[in-house]
């Protein structure tokens, strides 16, 4: 129950945005698409500014970094509805990592699904259609001892 209060002390901030947040998940599944990489191990999503940390072994080329912005604006311009399942853990173990889950936790998970583009556990506030995200702009990326960060934000 304390992780899920720190949860919702997180998602009633001010700086949190649904629509950031939600535009994570499909930056996660692009990164995996294009590079083959997991999904970010660490995250700072806020409404003006947000960053993302990936296990990587190099930094992206200029032309990268443009495919990948424009391969997740056209996600984005599908108009994917976003929903919630909530599945056993059992059922979640065989489908996801589920690292970063409290080791102790039971009953079930839930699950958002982006359209048939991505889908993932996950606690916070989304938004319910992609349209809503707006425009992703990535700002910049910085590779450092096998880290690859993504700093993105909304237009």
């Amino acid at each position: 129950m304390l992780i899920l209060a720190q949860y919702d002390l997180l998602f009633s901030m001010k700086s949190y945005d649904p629509r950031m947040h939600s535009a994570e998940h499909i930056l996660n599944q692009t990164m995996g698409r294009m590079f083959g990489c997991e999904r970010s191990f660490s995250s700072h999503i806020e409404a003006k500014k947000s960053k993302c940390d990936y296990r990587f072994d190099r930094e992206l080329s200029r032309v990268e970094e443009l495919d990948l912005t424009d391969r997740v604006n056209e996600v984005i311009a599908r108009n994917l509805n976003v929903r919630e399942k909530m599945i056993t853990w059992e059922e979640a173990q065989r489908q996801f990592n589920l690292n970063k889950l409290p080791a102790d936790h039971a009953g079930e998970i839930r699950i958002i699904y982006v359209g048939d583009y991505d889908h993932c556990p996950c606690i916070g506030p989304h938004v319910r259609n992609s349209a809503e995200i707006g425009q992703f702009e990535l700002v910049s990326t910085s590779f450092a001892a096998g880290v690859l960060r993504i700093r993105f934000k909304l237009k």
